[in-house]
C-alpha cells in the first residue's frame, strides 16, 4: 500500500482504504479497481490523495493481515472472556490460545509503529479498548527491546487487563452520568475480579496476571487496588497503564467525546513522573505519530494539506504537503511546508 495523489492515478489502480466523506460515510470501499469515472467524481468531491495497493509496500501489506486479524479476534472476544469467567481450564487454554493469534501478527510486523489518529471506534467499546490496548502495548513493549516471549506476555495480559469488568454490573459500566462514590468504589475492584478470573484458569503467568490487577497503579502511590509506589509496580503494568489511558480517552463513550490526539498526546505526556513511568512515556515519545501519512489537516494560518513525513521526535510537527487551495478547493501546484522549520505554524485539526 503507497499514499498517492488522484492526479497521477491511470485508472487501473486498487483501492487500499476506504474513501470516507466529511460525515464518515464510505463513499469507496477498500480492494475497489479505480477507473477514469471514478477518478473524475472523487476530484469533483474534493479528493486529492488515497492510498492504493502496491505490493512493494509489503510492511503495510502485513499490518493490514493484522487488522482482519484483530478483526476476526473482536467477533470473538465475548465468548472468550466468558469461556475464562468460567474457570474451565482446557476451554480457558483455547481462549489464550486464540488471543496469542493475535500477538502473534503484531509481533511480526516489521515496523513497529502506529499513529495515534487512526484507533478504530467499535460498538462494543469494552472489546474493541482491550484489543486496541493489546496493541499499542506491545508496539511499547517492542520499543523498549522486549524480547518475543515478553511481548507475548505483555499483550496477554494487556488485551485481558479489563476481563475483572465482567463482575460489575452493567448499569455501572454503561452509566452515562457520573458514578456516585459507591459505584466508583465497585469499579475500582475490576483488577482484582481479573486476578481472581485468571488465577482461577490456571492458564497464565504470575507476569500477566501482575500486569492485569496492577494497571490502575500509579508510580506517586495513589494508585488502585493497592496503591503500590514505583518499585513495586511490574513493568507489564507500567506499560498497560499508558496504552488503558490513551486508548480511552481517544475513543466516543456514552457519556463523552473522544479527545483530539494532540490533546490526548499531551494528557500522557504531562502524566511522566506522577502517572506515568519516565522511560515508557520516553518510548511514547519516539515511537508514535499523532497525525498519520495521508490525514488531511488544517492548519492556524488556514492552509490545509496533508501529511506526507513525520520529524522524528517530534510527532504534532509533521511535514505538510499543500495541493489545493483552503478557499477554492482547487488544485494548485503543490508545495510543502516542515513544521519543525515553521515554529509560529501549528496544527489546529483534522479535516
Amino acid at each position: 500500500m503507497r499514499l498517492e495523489f488522484l492526479r497521477n492515478l491511470k485508472g487501473d489502480e486498487i483501492l487500499a482504504k476506504d474513501i470516507l466523506n466529511g460525515n464518515g460515510e464510505v463513499l469507496l470501499k477498500a480492494g475497489y479497481k479505480l477507473n477514469s469515472g471514478v477518478i473524475a467524481k472523487l476530484r469533483k468531491c474534493g479528493i486529492f490523495i488515497l492510498y492504493i495497493e502496491d505490493e512493494r509496500f509489503s510492511d503495510i501489506s502485513i499490518e493490514n493481515d493484522m487488522i482482519k486479524q484483530k478483526k476476526a479476534i473482536l467477533k470473538q472476544m465475548p465468548k472468550l472472556f466468558n469461556t475464562l469467567i468460567d474457570g474451565h481450564k482446557f476451554a480457558a487454554k483455547q481462549s489464550i490460545d486464540i488471543i496469542e493469534k493475535l500477538i502473534d501478527e503484531i509481533i511480526s510486523l516489521k515496523s513497529i509503529n502506529d499513529n495515534l489518529y487512526e484507533f478504530k471506534i467499535y460498538d462494543n467499546y469494552t472489546y474493541i479498548h482491550c484489543v486496541d490496548t493489546g496493541i499499542m502495548s506491545v508496539y511499547l513493549g517492542a520499543y523498549l527491546k522486549l524480547n518475543n516471549s515478553e511481548l507475548k506476555e505483555l499483550g496477554l495480559a494487556a488485551v485481558l487487563h479489563d476481563i475483572g469488568k465482567m463482575r460489575v454490573p452493567n448499569e455501572i459500566i454503561n452509566k452515562t452520568t457520573k458514578l456516585i462514590k459507591e459505584e466508583f468504589e465497585e469499579i475500582k475492584k475490576h483488577p482484582i475480579y481479573g486476578k481472581e478470573i485468571l488465577s482461577k484458569t490456571n492458564v497464565v503467568s504470575e507476569k500477566i496476571i501482575h500486569g492485569v490487577v496492577q494497571h490502575h497503579e500509579r508510580i506517586d502511590g495513589k494508585g488502585y487496588p493497592y496503591g503500590l509506589l514505583e518499585h513495586e509496580i511490574s513493568d507489564y503494568a507500567k506499560i498497560i497503564t499508558v496504552s488503558d489511558v490513551f486508548t480511552a480517552i481517544t475513543a466516543d463513550r456514552s457519556y463523552r467525546k473522544k479527545i483530539n490526539p494532540k490533546e490526548a498526546y499531551e494528557l500522557i505526556l504531562g502524566g511522566m513522573g506522577t502517572r506515568f513511568d519516565q522511560n515508557v512515556i520516553e518510548a511514547f515519545k519516539k515511537s508514535f505519530a499523532i497525525y498519520p501519512l495521508g490525514c488531511c489537516v488544517k492548519l492556524s494560518n488556514g492552509v490545509e494539506g496533508y501529511v506526507v513525513r513525520q520529524n522524528k521526535n517530534l510527532p504534532d510537527r509533521p511535514v505538510i504537503r499543500v495541493v489545493y487551495d483552503s478557499v477554492t478547493k482547487q488544485s494548485i501546484q503543490f508545495y510543502e511546508i516542515d513544521l519543525m522549520k515553521h515554529l509560529t505554524l501549528t496544527i489546529e485539526g483534522v479535516v
